[in-house]
């Protein structure tokens, strides 16, 4: 069987360099070849905020996939390379066309409840998927039918070529769900198995205390024999940075990902013997911080004002401030890393806060007093580092006479806030890039993601026709070139536009205890499903 991949990316050399001259990458801390895999015992894996659900059918919430990928599977997992790996999935190949792809699926896997794991099972996953997803709308966009051959064969009958769609079906973006829980149970999002999941992964949910932890046991029937290692997994949940980093130093904790403690701890811990730093396992999902703006908002609607906003904040400074360095300076929606579609000749806004006053001036904004108006900064609560983004920003704009309030929440309530009430002026938040700019970034920016009540969507109801064929003619093209060049038009037409501003990509790291092996294996890092890690005595 063929097997056509997309291609993939690296980890910036400068961004490797940079970490490694920190003492912020220890090679050997996520695998130990040649040591032979201990069995028992119980990892302790933080996790902040609470997630909303353990079932990420409908959302892109990184807490919750951390949580739910223990439980739950995609057909395929990743090399840090992007190279596909049987998973779910044992073999697949891709017709000449690219039009039809066939999945031999995994025989003798079951799900927790005993019920086999049938291409039906896939095939229903893959609907629910596309219906609901933030990223699945796009991602299974050209898909005409997904069928069950017969109970190990799984086929994908796509409308049109998706130059993208081998390389989205981790079960961290694509997972298996079970069909017979979900199908005819009503609506999917009120479904018990949400928040009690049954799933085909090495561990089986026991419990979920809000506030607290949720438990996972040992899955004694795992297809993969002798996996997983661990007796027991328990994902706490710590919304504090504070008592995150002394639980990390007290060993209270083994694991977490996406830089899980304040930067300044980041550059401390590596002076701590039982502790390690891992720059690897973000190769899935590069991400872009920045800020996105309600067009409905009567200021900001007009793009002189965001524009000004641009030049008044000195982006290096902020990364410096609020982030302690933690990241590489980005000027497009793009990721740097990503080398196959970054474009560098974009529309750039370099710190100018005299060239923003006269911008607001221009757009008829004068200052009455010392202030010309006032808005509200919402950030996404995940860490002080968006916080105190917030307060660089409203320091920044309160020099060219534009009044912040920050505003903080609970996470359900700025999800609600930014993507269900649109109640919101702007917010600072991760656009993150998956793989390729059609499954990670359509959705923030075409006007059919305008999506009431659908997270990580086109918030700020941006609507540029040209920007919706540009992104409908990437989704099918299977031209590089003429992939490229549409990529690189979308990115300077957004830049001139301005519906989102870029801050900086994001540099993320895994704090582990020393006693922890295997825990990044891969290009999802912790988001994996934990199989082959092991701690050792």
């Amino acid at each position: 069987m063929s097997d056509r991949t997309t291609g993939g990316w690296a980890p910036s050399r400068r961004t490797l360099l940079a970490l490694a001259a920190a003492g912020f990458v220890h090679p050997g801390g996520a695998s130990a070849q040649a040591e032979a895999p201990r069995r028992g015992g119980t990892l302790n894996f933080v996790i902040h905020p609470e997630p909303t659900t353990l079932a990420c059918f409908n959302t892109t919430e990184g807490p919750a996939i951390q949580a739910s990928t223990k439980v739950h599977e995609g057909l395929l997992t990743y090399d840090f390379d992007l190279t596909p790996r049987p998973q779910l999935a044992t073999a697949w190949e891709v017709s000449d066309d690219g039009l039809e792809y066939r999945f031999a699926l995994r025989r003798g896997v079951t799900w927790h409840d005993g019920t086999p794991f049938t291409a039906a099972d896939a095939a229903f996953s893959i609907g629910l998927l596309r219906a609901s997803h933030p990223r699945g709308r796009t991602t299974f966009a050209n898909l005409k039918e997904a069928r069950a051959a017969d109970p190990h064969t799984l086929v994908l009958t796509l409308a049109r070529p998706a130059p993208y769609l081998l390389a989205a079906l981790a079960g961290a973006e694509s997972p298996m769900l079970p069909r017979h829980l979900y199908e005819g149970k009503g609506d999917p999002l009120a479904n018990p198995a949400n928040r009690a999941p049954v799933g085909t992964g090495p561990f089986v949910f026991r419990e979920w205390v809000p506030g607290s932890h949720v438990a996972y046991v040992r899955n004694p029937n795992y297809w993969d024999p002798g996996k997983p290692y661990l007796d027991e997994l328990v994902v706490r949940i710590i919304p504090d940075g504070a008592a995150r980093a002394a639980a990390f130093e007290t060993g209270d904790v083994d694991l977490g990902g996406a830089t899980p403690v304040a930067p300044p701890d980041v550059a401390r811990f590596a002076a701590l013997p039982h502790l390690g730093l891992e720059s690897r396992g973000n190769e899935y999902g590069p991400t872009i911080y920045g800020i996105e703006f309600n067009l409905d908002n009567p200021y900001l609607r007009h793009r002189a004002v965001r524009q000004a906003i641009a030049h008044a904040i000195d982006r290096p400074a902020l990364l410096k401030v609020a982030w302690y360095g933690l990241g590489d300076p980005s000027d497009s929606v793009v990721s740097p890393t990503l080398n196959e579609f970054y474009n560098p000749d974009v529309p750039r806004y370099a710190f100018d806060p005299g060239r923003a006053e006269r911008l607001l001036d221009e757009a008829g904004f004068p200052r009455k007093g010392r202030t010309r108006f006032t808005l509200t900064h919402d950030y996404q609560p995940f860490g002080e580092g968006f916080k105190r983004t917030g307060e660089v920003i409203r320091s920044s704009l309160a020099r060219i006479g534009i009044d912040v309030t920050v505003r903080g929440q609970d996470f359900p309530s700025y999800l609600r806030r930014v993507y269900t009430d649109r109640d919101f002026d702007f917010t600072n938040h991760p656009f993150t890039n998956m793989f390729d700019p059609t499954v990670g970034l359509q959705r923030f920016f075409t006007s059919d993601n305008v999506r009431k009540g659908v997270a990580f969507t086109n918030a700020s109801r941006y609507a540029n026709p040209e920007v919706d064929r540009l992104f409908a003619a990437i989704a099918v093209e299977g031209d590089r070139a003429r992939r490229k060049a549409a990529i690189d038009a979308i990115q300077t037409i957004l830049l001139a536009d301005l519906p989102v501003l870029p801050l900086f990509l994001s540099r993320s790291i895994t704090v582990f205890n020393r006693r922890v092996v295997n825990h990044t294996v891969g290009a999802t890092g912790v988001s994996a499903n934990f199989s082959e890690l092991w701690l050792r005595g």
